[in-house]
């Protein structure tokens, strides 16, 4: 039998890699599987041999204790693999197929699948419609920062590669499409970026970055980030954003007005979430400060995307309320600006083709807007470290060590 390795969350800022079973077709007991999905049995699916796998963000909430994640849970949800072995009812997926594996789990037949709304399936996850690999009351699919993993649904889900060799030339860009730059393209799309669009990015950590190029991609004039760390500022300008360091100076529309000429732009991603600081270097954590500067800047009916995670359980927060996920929002003001907010999920399938054919084109450079760096599976809990402090690095995981950098 073949043995199988994973990172797994062990408390609060501790994961470690450890031995976890190898995968078959069928979900099995374990921490974190919902009771009533115990058993479930997948043959709709397949084992993929791990080829990259992310150490995303919304990762990094359940390691610093911010979730109700149960020790032993397996994480990963951006998952790139080569297929090993597909379930009886698999028809056009093949073994050898090199492909991606978007984060939000969808079978393909219920309602919200048929409509194209993969991020809140109705069938994979008895707690809520909407599911994800590796993920606090998720369901219970086991996590892809593994050396093999159970994908089910594979016909429905996986997006191929056309091109294994060419692929695997990119693959520091393809790994992307899982997760982040879906995720920064749909803040960006809700957003309404468009050609000419002045656009605020709240947020230089990996998502804010996949969102500030998107919004490139999407033909905006002028995309401004803005953070607390001038290293992740730093990136967000390499790739020609403007910056603004909130920790330094923290009147937000006053920086904006400097680089526009008005201290207002036409849309604004927040690509922080519920962890969110207070402007300022003394300002402590404030769960509806993003929320809040954002309906500030953005014009009179503009519109705000909100990829950025928010929870309804945190066991961490500082007030009662925030661990209910109850937020001190000024809705009178985003109400009186007529602002639109779209919130929830990126469903990952609505763009991923289309971002896979800008990356093979050499259009989208995401892996360098990011700042992608490839790491050994026994080097994770290390980056899962040194990315909590901050480092402007998008950690991908090589479990194999089979990617040519």
């Amino acid at each position: 039998m073949v043995g199988n390795r994973g990172v797994v969350y062990v408390e609060p800022g501790k994961v470690e890699v450890r031995d976890i079973g190898y995968p078959d077709l069928v979900l099995r007991d374990g921490p974190g599987v919902n009771p009533l999905n115990v058993g479930r049995k997948c043959d709709h699916g397949v084992i993929l041999k791990t080829v990259t796998t992310n150490i995303c963000g919304s990762d990094q909430h359940m390691v610093r204790g911010r979730t109700t994640a149960p020790s032993g849970l397996v994480l990963g949800h951006e998952i790139t693999g080569e297929v090993i072995e597909v379930g009886r009812d698999v028809e056009f997926i093949k073994k050898g197929d090199l492909v991606s594996v978007p984060f939000n789990i969808a079978c393909g037949r219920c309602r919200s699948c048929k409509e194209r709304n993969t991020h809140v399936c109705e069938n994979v996850n008895p707690d809520r419609p909407g599911s994800a690999y590796g993920y606090v009351d998720m369901g219970g699919w086991v996590g892809g920062q593994s050396e093999y993993v159970m994908v089910p649904y594979a016909d429905f889900q996986l997006l191929k590669f056309p091109d294994k060799d060419q692929a695997l030339e990119k693959i520091l860009d393809l790994t992307m499409l899982s997760d982040i730059f879906p995720t920064g393209y749909h803040g960006a799309i809700s957003a309404g970026v468009r050609t000419g669009s002045t656009v605020y990015v709240a947020g230089a950590g990996p998502v804010g970055l996949a969102a500030a190029h998107s919004a490139q991609l999407l033909g905006a004039s002028v995309v401004i980030v803005g953070d607390l760390n001038s290293a992740r500022l730093e990136q967000a300008s390499s790739f020609g954003c403007e910056t603004v360091n909130l920790r330094e100076h923290p009147n937000l529309g006053e920086q904006i007005e400097q680089i526009l000429g008005v201290p207002e732009v036409d849309c604004a991603v927040d690509c922080v979430g519920f962890e969110a600081h207070g402007h300022g270097a003394a300002a402590g954590e404030a769960p509806a400060a993003v929320l809040n500067s954002i309906m500030q800047v953005t014009r009179a009916g503009g519109r705000l995307g909100i990829p950025g995670l928010y929870v309804t359980g945190d066991p961490g927060a500082a007030d009662e309320d925030a661990k209910i996920g109850t937020l001190k929002v000024r809705l009178g003001l985003g109400w009186a600006k007529a602002h639109t907010f779209v919130t929830g999920q990126t469903p990952v399938m609505k763009y991923h083709r289309d971002l896979m054919m800008a990356i093979l084109s050499g259009r989208a450079q995401i892996a360098k807007a990011v700042n992608a760096t490839l790491i050994s599976l026994d080097e994770a809990p290390a980056a899962y470290s040194e990315f909590d402090k901050g480092a402007s690095k998008k950690f991908v995981i090589d479990p194999h060590g089979s990617v040519r950098a």
